[in-house]
């Protein structure tokens, strides 16, 4: 399967002006992302998984080693257009992404930047709006709206600009939970329904085991690569990094080691029911 992302000894360095110390915060990065994929990476603050986000959308662009998108090298300034177009970007606080006063007008404004005909703008913002379950409130005011249905406002903008990938950097975080599983729920329908490749940035541990593969970070460079099972299921060393896990998986590891026999790579509350009402 071909690769939607690739970075190659990617390095990217904050600072350094004069007086002042540099801050390597990525160090030799070298991470693929297939085609269609659901990819999540963790890592606690300051450990470089924002700063990877934002090299694949070219907003910040390589101190060193090369980052691809879909082919597209971001260092060449002639590929940022395309790569933005190939490439969208969900940020934390959906307010910052909305624009407009009306929820449509919103959602056709960046079809409206690319040039696309009046008609097909109408096409794209009803589809878009259709895809996220918010078509029904197209003629709202986006203030009015709860956080959950802002971020879906702003996952629609991104939609109707038709892009292969869409990156989301900590997009539940200033949700409650109801505003996060209608998000997630979004999140995986796009990437299972439309196969859009999606790089989702979060620190909900519940989030992260839905995804097809997790990557963690720390100290500028991945240290953690596999399946979600495979990952949680090393709770000491998550917790050596300094993040969580799922609670039931914390839940089976911490019965585990006081004797009783649970399997330590449970995810779901479900798996959790089965493997207790087994035990004799």
């Amino acid at each position: 399967m071909e690769n939607m992302i690739e970075s190659k000894d990617l390095m990217y360095q904050y600072g350094g002006a004069e007086g002042e110390e540099p801050k390597l915060a990525l160090d030799g990065v070298s991470i693929d992302v297939k085609k269609g994929e659901f990819l999540v990476i963790l890592g606690r603050n300051g450990s470089g998984k924002s700063t990877f986000a934002k090299h694949i959308n070219a907003l910040l662009l390589p101190s060193g080693g090369k980052m691809y998108v879909n082919g597209l090298d971001t260092s060449d300034v002639e590929n940022t257009w395309n790569i933005r177009n190939t490439a969208g970007m969900v940020f934390q606080n959906p307010d910052n992404q909305i624009v407009a006063t009306i929820v449509e007008e919103d959602v056709a404004f960046g079809p409206e930047n690319l040039g696309i005909p009046p008609k097909e703008i109408r096409s794209r913002v009803d589809e878009s709006l259709k895809r996220v379950d918010m078509y029904e409130y197209r003629r709202h005011a986006p203030h009015l709206l709860s956080g959950g249905q802002k971020q879906r406002i702003a996952i629609a903008g991104i939609l109707a600009m038709r892009p292969s990938c869409i990156v989301f950097d900590e997009p539940t975080a200033m949700l409650d939970p109801s505003g996060r599983k209608e998000v997630i729920d979004t999140i995986k329908d796009l990437n299972k329904r439309l196969g859009i490749t999606i790089v989702l940035i979060t620190h909900f541990m519940e989030e992260a085991a839905q995804a097809d593969r997790i990557i963690v970070m720390d100290s500028g460079k991945p240290v953690m690569e596999g399946v979600p099972r495979e990952i949680f299921s090393q709770v000491a060393k998550m917790k050596t990094i300094g993040l969580d896990v799922p609670q039931v998986t914390e839940l089976a590891y911490e019965l585990s080691n006081s004797g009783i026999n649970v399997t330590t790579d449970i995810l779901t509350i479900d798996e959790m029911v089965n493997a207790l009402c087994q035990l004799k």
